[in-house]
């Protein structure tokens, strides 16, 4: 048990004590070191409910609490009611020791019933290379689901393929345009269609694969030949640039299949069978007011064809009847308005609280402090591979991670190919660097187990305190960022952390070889400082692996100016 969930418990019990069951405890660290390690609010939470000023509670709750047994040294009430805990020597010497025991499975959690959830990100239209904000989208999904494996969830990562509808359509004709100019045919693109480099190089070799099959083609047989030919050739392609950057879905879903398996006729009828399906003028619309939708939405339209709406709803249904509790979706910033309306029509299906959706902001990309050009292959944008191989996967996929989502973003070129420690993930990978040097230079094995006990004691310094301290906040971290689908709380505490290490690594010595600060003489201090260079390798590996990155042991350090 981490000293935060044993204090946590220790406080969950005296509000039991108190009649006050149910309480949500928030332990946070005070920005000012000498107010303690953690801090609560949890007496002025239950003030109204008790009827008492919050400070007498929180002097209440004080005389309640056995200290010890929570892991604190001394423990004071502060301001309108908050309670600052300072810990023992002796928990922070166990914390430490929890991390060596634990080692990879540090910071991970196993709950007693975890959830099945469906992530499904990028999901982009088969119909060109990716772009930098699917790049943005695939890091974020890829960040959430990583970080509810690490607490425990059963998670799917799936790509929601649109192959049906109008974009394939002017797809196919793009592609099929480009043939008929292959074959000396004044034929141009149409001007809804993709205009690309790309689209000429799909009918290349369309041209070379299809061969005599596009030549007896009729003109309808052609286009349904480019239709099919295309689609699959663009999802291959998604597919290896998205698992070059890291990303492997579980699951490529084709919107397709929503038609041929019968799903929109299914969830018509299961909302018909609600009473929440009406014609008005001409068109079918389905009652999403009654479930917090600013207006009602139109299923089927006039003419008798589906609304977008329509498959999207039959799709999640569909994730809900494979047995997922929990739908997570990650969305451009053009999908905002849509969410309110999905979410509507899957209440009206009896899945209330079944969809989260994070929105993901679109990217600029700045190069000497101008917007980068424009991607000469696919002619509009930047595309995703264009720009990891030039930064490289860790660096492209830290700098996605490192903002919130729902945030703009300028993903600055010169900083990320800035090799030196103002590139924040950089700086993270040598603090990594720097503790397995220490390992070198002793000669000692990174993982290697010391008999009998620790002399933990000899920590006595407050950059090693405070830098145990620091260590032992991970799993409440990893904890906090898979609440809140938050990867970027991850890279805030690892660049803290990596700070930290830096410090107390140049702290003893600061000398061109401070490994030797670590490698005291004295083998009791020796032992304990190698004990915490292990202990931060440790949890700054597992962090770079929730994000998805590697954590390098050795790197060439360019000298900063």
């Amino acid at each position: 048990m981490s000293d935060v969930e044993r204090l946590r418990s220790a406080l969950s019990a005296v509000l039991d004590e108190l009649g006050i069951a149910g309480v949500d405890i928030q332990l946070e660290r005070p920005r000012n070191p000498e107010h303690g390690d953690w801090s609560t609010n949890v007496a002025m939470v239950s003030a109204g409910r008790l009827r008492k000023p919050p400070r007498e509670v929180a002097a209440e709750i004080l005389d309640r609490l056995d200290l010890g047994g929570a892991g604190v040294r001394e423990a004071e009430v502060a301001g309108p009611g908050f309670i600052n805990f300072r810990l023992t020597s002796a928990q922070l010497q166990a914390l430490l020791k929890r991390i060596l025991e634990e080692d990879e499975a540090y910071g991970r959690r196993e709950p007693e019933s975890p959830e099945r959830v469906v992530v499904e990100f990028v999901s982009a239209n088969p119909t060109g290379p990716l772009h930098v904000a699917h790049g943005r989208g695939a890091a974020l999904g890829d960040g959430i689901a990583r970080l509810l494996e690490w607490t425990g969830q059963v998670v799917h990562r799936e790509f929601y393929v649109n192959d049906a509808g109008v974009q394939i359509d002017r797809l196919a004709a793009s592609v099929d345009a480009r043939w008929r100019q292959l074959q000396g045919e004044n034929a141009p693109i149409p001007e809804s269609g993709y205009h690309g480099d790309y689209v000429g190089g799909l009918a290349r070799e369309a041209d070379e694969e299809l061969a005599d099959r596009l030549v007896d083609a009729s003109d309808p047989d052609r286009l349904d030949l480019f239709r099919e030919w295309a689609v699959e050739r663009l999802k291959a392609d998604q597919d290896r640039d998205l698992r070059d950057f890291g990303v492997a879905f579980d699951e490529w879903y084709p919107e397709s299949r929503v038609y041929e398996e019968g799903l929109i006729q299914e969830t018509l009828a299961d909302l018909t069978g609600r009473d929440l399906v009406y014609e008005a003028d001409g068109a079918t619309w389905l009652r999403t007011t009654t479930f917090g939708d600013d207006k009602d939405r139109v299923l089927v339209k006039q003419d008798g064809t589906y609304t977008y709406l329509v498959p999207d709803i039959a799709y999640h249904r569909e994730k809900a009847r494979r047995g997922y509790d929990l739908a997570i979706n990650v969305w451009g910033a053009d999908h905002h308005g849509y969410v309110p309306r999905m979410q509507a029509a899957l209440a009206a299906l009896g899945l209330e609280d079944f969809l989260v959706v994070e929105i993901v902001q679109m990217v600029r990309i700045l190069r000497g402090g101008q917007e980068a050009k424009l991607s000469k292959r696919a002619g509009d944008f930047i595309t995703l591979r264009e720009l990891f191989e030039e930064t490289g996967t860790d660096v492209a996929r830290y700098f996605f991670l490192m903002r919130r989502g729902d945030t703009q973003m300028l993903f600055d070129l010169d900083l990320a190919l800035d090799h030196s420690e103002k590139n924040p993930v950089f700086k993270v990978q040598y603090a990594h660097a720097r503790m397995m040097s220490i390992f070198r230079k002793g000669g000692v094995e990174p993982a290697q187990r010391w008999s009998g006990e620790l002399p933990l004691d000899r920590l006595e310094t407050d950059d090693e305190q405070d830098l145990v301290k620091q260590l032992a906040r991970f799993p409440e971290v990893v904890r906090r960022a898979a609440a809140g689908r938050a990867p970027h709380l991850v890279c805030d505490y690892l660049e803290e952390t990596a700070g930290m290490a830096n410090g107390w690594y140049h702290s003893g010595n600061p000398s061109r070889n401070p490994e030797l600060a670590v490698l005291a003489d004295d083998p009791d201090l020796r032992e304990a400082r190698l004990a915490l260079a292990r202990g931060v390798r440790i949890v700054l590996r597992n962090g770079l692996r929730v994000l998805g990155l590697t954590a390098p042991d050795r790197m060439e350090r360019e000298e900063q100016g």
